[in-house]
């Protein structure tokens, strides 16, 4: 449940609220009780509509993540924040400059929290895309995990732009949280699977680029939204809570997995040829989410 030892515990930001996963959290928080400053870019107001809440305990502030005044604005009392970067409205798909806005944004935000007083922790959204991109993933004697990070090279010499934002961005946000004395914990989130059943997987989402090589692999990993919004929550009330979680709930590793997950992804699912036997091969799993395991063995959501 939401501290209750003082005023402000109770009152947390979540930025930027556009997108699916920040809504789901807004939501979830208010259930449990916090006070929430969701910062929302224009196009992703229309989200909070059907949210029925006390106008005293959501507050809604226009997102902008290059408006340092903005970002202070919409963290003023809070004790916590949620970050997740949502690509802005003139610029939605991920390229070879998405990086240096991703990372700017990144920049803004944990510089604004470290001159709020009141922001106690930050719990930023990053990916596992950020951890398995390296020429030697399939020469480590250990699965990949927390301690890993993807070379941004190597994303660079294969356009793996969604990859290379979210390395470059993460690692710019723990450089200044370390020397400003931020208190941040990251979640490395895998592939987003939404409860909506009718909400399918776009095949332009940027993180399936390279699917073929992280199934291949065996490091192409998914969460369901409700698993990462749960995640984000306990690892801000778990008092120790500390460094990078890789947060998944699946692991594409047999063909009907990966038949699946393609299925649900294009407009038109592919039909397989006739004759075609579906093999039954399981490809070793290369990744490990142990940490994240422990960390949730006693959440209480």
């Amino acid at each position: 449940m939401a501290p209750s030892f003082d005023e402000s515990a109770n009152t947390v930001c979540v930025m930027d609220a556009s997108g699916e996963l920040g809504t789901s959290l807004v939501q979830r928080l208010l259930q449990r009780g916090y006070t929430v400053h969701a910062s929302v870019q224009s196009h992703g107001k229309d989200r909070f509509n059907q949210i029925s809440a006390d106008p005293n305990r959501l507050k809604i502030f226009p997102s902008d993540p290059f408006d340092y005044h903005s970002i202070i604005h919409a963290l003023r009392g809070c004790s916590g924040l949620f970050y997740t970067f949502e690509p802005p409205q003139d610029q939605p798909n991920y390229d070879e400059y998405i990086a240096d806005v991703e990372v700017r944004a990144a920049h803004n935000v944990l510089e604004a929290c470290a001159q709020t007083e009141t922001i106690d922790k930050v719990v930023f959204t990053s990916s596992a895309t950020a951890v398995v991109w390296r020429e030697d993933r399939k020469s480590l004697e250990s699965d990949l995990d927390e301690r890993h990070w993807s070379d941004v090279n190597l994303c660079r010499k294969f356009k793996l732009w969604y990859g290379m934002s979210k390395t470059l961005a993460e690692r710019t946000a723990w450089a200044l949280a370390m020397d400003r004395g931020v208190n941040m914990v990251s979640i490395n989130g895998g592939l987003l699977i939404s409860d909506d059943d009718d909400d399918h997987i776009c095949i332009k989402n940027p993180y399936l680029r390279g699917a073929a090589e992280m199934y291949e692999d065996g490091v192409l990993v998914t969460v369901d939204l409700g698993i990462l919004v749960d995640t984000h929550i306990c690892v801000y009330e778990d008092v120790s809570s500390y460094g990078r979680y890789l947060c998944f709930n699946h692991l594409i590793n047999t063909h009907n997995d990966a038949v699946q997950l393609a299925r649900s992804s294009m407009p038109t699912p592919p039909s397989l040829p006739p004759g075609f036997e579906q093999g039954e091969d399981v490809i070793q799993q290369r990744i490990s989410n142990k940490k994240f395991s422990n960390l949730m063995l006693n959440f209480a959501g």
